[in-house]
């Protein structure tokens, strides 16, 4: 974790940013869509084609996927695994970690190359993690303390329960 950027967001001007980069990779690549989740499971957003399924739903198994593939990398020796691969009949999904922050999931059926995606991802990962460190710089210029906007919520249901 970085330190003093445990709160952070995204302005339209970073989300423009990431989007492009993503709808770029997807040409690239001949991927129809891509998602990018955070590695709590919170849905930041979706490129490309629409998707058929829930994706908020898919953002919080994948999440669940990736940290369950951590734990396997740590019993063979390995500190995590940065990519996962899942293959299926039709299509299938490229699963990239960026920045540790950030979870990049590529879709693609059986016309896009896999080796493509591959080849492709190092550079998309690289520029999405230049675009969260400026976001991570700006939560760390701005102060690692966000106004608390429930502060003093408890002492105003209190005034309202003492008649």
């Amino acid at each position: 974790m970085h330190p003093g950027a445990a709160t952070w967001s995204f302005d339209e001007e970073d989300l423009n940013a990431i989007t492009r980069t993503v709808s770029r990779f997807l040409a690239e690549t001949g991927a129809h869509s891509a998602l990018i989740a955070d590695r709590a499971g919170q849905l930041v957003t979706t490129v490309g084609q629409p998707l058929k399924f829930d994706p908020t739903a898919f953002a919080t198994l994948t999440a669940a996927d990736f940290s369950a593939n951590d734990q396997l990398a740590r019993l063979i020796g390995e500190t995590d695994f940065t990519t996962l691969f899942h293959q299926g009949e039709k299509e299938s999904m490229y699963v990239a970690d960026v920045a540790r922050r950030l979870i990049l999931v590529t879709l693609f059926d059986n016309r896009t190359p896999i080796g493509l995606v591959r080849l492709k991802m190092k550079s998309v990962v690289e520029e999405l993690t230049i675009h969260l460190d400026r976001v991570f710089s700006r939560a760390r210029e701005a102060g690692t303390t966000q106004p608390n906007i429930l502060a003093g919520a408890g002492d105003e249901i209190d005034e309202l329960f003492n008649w």
